[in-house]
């Protein structure tokens, strides 16, 4: 994977831009100017992000697989050690398909009744190959969504999820919350800040 350089992930124009952030020079990018990116973030091949007005926003330790979509004009956030599976499409906007209005961007706004709403990807979530999150979709703190999973509402914390449409199967283990106070420990000591 070919790494995109500080001076060409500078040149995107993204509206913040932390430290260490990795992203493939495969991965398609649109609408820069509405992308927030945090430290220790790493975006691998042939994922497309297209922020809308909403715009895209990761924490910190974000990773992204091959192939992962983040398309809409609603909202998406990813917060800290969060992480998606490859080929996981996230939609913050949905076209009608009852078939009362026309579909797709080529047709006038006049024509279409498309949905815009913010996908939230809580703190320690993990989201599953092949699974699709639709407008709306909320994965609080913690929660895993198994792969080929459909989300379209809000997923209690701290709990795994799977199926079309997911369903809870069992509660998470909270042991990542021990193990990021560690890391993060082991982080300032490394970087003698303590």
């Amino acid at each position: 994977m070919g790494i995109l350089t500080k001076q060409e992930l500078n040149e995107l124009g993204f509206k913040s831009l932390g430290n260490n952030v990795l992203i493939s020079d495969k991965a398609s990018i649109y609408g820069a100017e509405h992308i927030e990116i945090g430290n220790n973030v790493r975006i691998d091949d042939f994922v497309v992000l297209s922020a809308g007005t909403g715009g895209i926003y990761f924490g910190n330790y974000i990773h992204l697989s091959v192939q992962v979509s983040i398309i809409g004009a609603g909202r998406v956030e990813l917060h800290d050690f969060s992480g998606v599976s490859a080929k996981v499409s996230i939609f913050s906007s949905s076209d009608d398909f009852t078939g009362r209005k026309m579909t797709n961007p080529t047709v006038p706004d006049s024509y279409r009744w498309v949905r815009n709403s913010s996908v939230i990807i809580g703190t320690h979530a993990l989201i599953g190959a092949n699974s699709v999150l639709l407008p709306g979709s909320i994965i609080s703190d913690g929660v895993s969504v198994g792969a080929l999973s459909q989300v379209s509402s809000k997923l209690d914390e701290w709990s795994i999820y799977l199926g079309n449409p997911v369903k809870k199967i069992m509660p998470r283990s909270r042991n990542v919350l021990k193990l990021e106070k560690e890391f993060l420990e082991e982080m300032k000591k490394y970087r003698g800040l303590s």
